[in-house]
């Protein structure tokens, strides 16, 4: 019997917990979202390479450098793993006007003539057109093959690389995996009939589809592991 005037307090010591999964769905969310904003920092680097590639490339002679600085800080802009990504891509531009300004002009001469020829033998008329498109497709074909070739080798290639060890490289790559360089060309030139009907195509892409095409050639195929086995 419990005497009179005294109250007994109870506390309720019970342990109330999080529901399970709780702190797994937050950090679950957290690298949900951190992914994102990784990827839209990618998204901004590419664009912004690319408004820059535009700029320096009104003038014939910077066209290609800026192509070639473009692919070398590409993987970096794709990683986010360096800093300063437009002071390399300066750097990267200096190094290979330096280094390519004649053999870009070149190139540059090339594919304005191919084009032309292209386009002239596409509407001209006669038994003639078929014979010089058979010769002028391929070519246009193998030339897109070994810019591609050269682009994704040029990331790694060392500052002292010349046209001839370039050139020799590429033609290697080529050999070795012509299927994806053909498919590629097929992509590149499929692109390029796009921005034909859409000119507007080019301020969005004229230097990021060949650099994200030959950095895709360049990355080494997948090896299958055991669950890619279905048994």
């Amino acid at each position: 019997m419990q005497p009179p005037g005294l109250s007994v307090i109870v506390r309720d010591h019970t342990i109330r917990t999080r529901p399970y999964g709780t702190r797994r769905r937050s950090v679950e969310k957290a690298n949900r979202t951190s992914s994102v904003l990784t990827k839209l920092a990618v998204v901004g680097d590419l664009l912004m390479l690319q408004l820059v590639f535009v700029v320096i490339s009104l003038g014939i002679l910077t066209l290609f450098p800026a192509a070639f600085a473009m692919q070398r800080v590409l993987p970096d802009a794709i990683s986010q793993e360096k800093p300063k990504l437009m002071r390399r891509f300066f750097q990267e531009f200096r190094w290979a006007m330096k280094q390519f300004w004649l053999p870009a002009f070149g190139l540059w001469v090339g594919g304005v003539m191919l084009a032309f020829g292209l386009s002239f033998w596409a509407n001209a008329d006669g038994p003639v057109r078929f014979f010089a498109l058979a010769v002028l497709v391929p070519l246009t074909g193998m030339i897109l093959g070994l810019y591609l070739s050269g682009l994704a080798i040029l990331p790694a290639a060392p500052e002292t690389s010349t046209v001839k060890s370039l050139f020799r490289s590429a033609n290697l790559f080529l050999l070795r995996r012509p299927l994806p360089v053909a498919g590629g060309v097929v992509v590149l030139l499929t692109w390029f009939a796009l921005a034909s009907v859409v000119p507007t195509l080019l301020l969005v892409g004229s230097g990021l589809v060949p650099a994200l095409t030959a950095y895709r050639l360049s990355r080494p195929p997948r090896e299958k592991t055991s669950e890619d086995v279905s048994i």
